[in-house]
């Protein structure tokens, strides 16, 4: 096989319709080293590709570069959410948003995105589920508070004012408390 180069690399990922070209690129990629979220998000959004080679370039990817698997998991997540809503297919964007916020427990961007994926009219993703995943969460993270007003907003939603002003209260809570007042200019 002939060596490619990064930029034929980044041209395969965007032009090629090609299964097999798409993975002859993604494996000299690896082979190369090469880091650059950048280069395999092109791949990620590819539509040539079905879900499940998307996702199996995802979890190689995060495999052999365990440090970019935060980035990787929630970039497959918001393909998956964005490219494969109209097939009601936010399972595999669960998943991801799953995956990521173990890569990183600490961030609340896993449990924010999923938050805006809710469809309340076909209750997709199902609430439950949502919350669930929310709530396990939430006390890991550096920054709760967005994440006790989503669950909130989603006891409100349900109809349970207790839940809503408990989390309500946990948000309040959860915010620094305010610092010294600024000098005045002199």
């Amino acid at each position: 096989m002939p060596q490619l180069t990064p930029e034929d690399i980044r041209k395969r990922f965007e032009q090629s319709r090609e299964f097999n070209d798409l993975f002859e690129a993604f494996e000299e990629a690896l082979r190369l080293g090469l880091r650059d979220i950048e280069l395999y998000r092109l791949l990620f959004w590819n539509s040539a590709l079905t879900p499940d080679e998307v996702c199996m370039f995802g979890e190689k990817l995060a495999a052999e570069f365990p440090d970019l698997s935060f980035d990787v998991y929630m970039w497959l997540a918001s393909v998956f959410n964005v490219t494969y809503a109209m097939y009601d297919n936010y399972d595999l964007a669960f998943r991801y948003y799953r995956k990521a916020a173990a890569a990183k427990p600490a961030s609340s961007d896993p449990y924010l995105r999923i938050s805006e994926c809710y469809e309340p009219d076909l209750n997709i993703p199902p609430l439950d589920a949502i919350i669930h995943f929310l709530k396990a969460g939430a006390p890991g993270l550096e920054q709760p508070k967005p994440v006790f007003e989503k669950l909130a907003h989603f006891y409100d939603l349900r109809g349970n004012d207790e839940m809503s002003s408990y989390f309500r209260r946990r948000a309040e809570e959860s915010s620094p408390p305010p610092g010294p007042d600024p000098l005045p200019p002199q």
